[in-house]
């Protein structure tokens, strides 16, 4: 695998962010794990500028001019969210979970389930558009 790009981390451990999810994946040590290093891999395919941080008590994060997704672990269950997914096209229904609100959305991924590469990576590639793109809030 390539080499990854690191932000700090919320977790106070002298790890970088990416040593913390590789031992994330190696912990889970079953289909989530898994699950989750090839969604880490496309992420960095779709963005090799992308940024990862581990916040939450544990959670991967990606960010690209402000953060583009989580991947979160459950067990039954490997979660997507996009943080602003509520403003991205999503023309090959990727998303189906977190769909009743107005910024976030996700993708619930299960044992099994076929990743459509593809689409997920116009989707990741769509999220870094939309946070390089957003022009700047005054605060006041």
């Amino acid at each position: 695998m390539s080499q990854l790009k690191s932000d700090a981390t919320e977790v106070g451990s002298a790890a970088t962010a990416g040593a913390q999810i590789d031992a994330k994946i190696a912990g889970l040590g079953d289909w989530r794990g898994e699950m989750l290093g090839r969604i880490r891999a496309l992420i960095h395919q779709a963005d090799p500028d992308v940024l990862e941080a581990v916040k939450w008590r544990g959670v991967p994060v990606w960010s690209h001019a402000g953060i583009l997704c989580t991947g979160e672990t459950y067990k039954s269950v490997v979660k997507m969210t996009f943080a602003k997914g509520a403003a991205l096209a999503d023309p090959s229904g990727l998303f189906n979970a977190s769909l009743e609100g107005n910024t976030r959305r996700a993708i619930d991924w299960h044992a099994g389930q076929h990743i459509d590469e593809p689409a997920l990576l116009a989707l990741i590639r769509a999220a870094v558009i939309l946070n390089t793109s957003a022009p700047a809030k005054a605060r006041g």
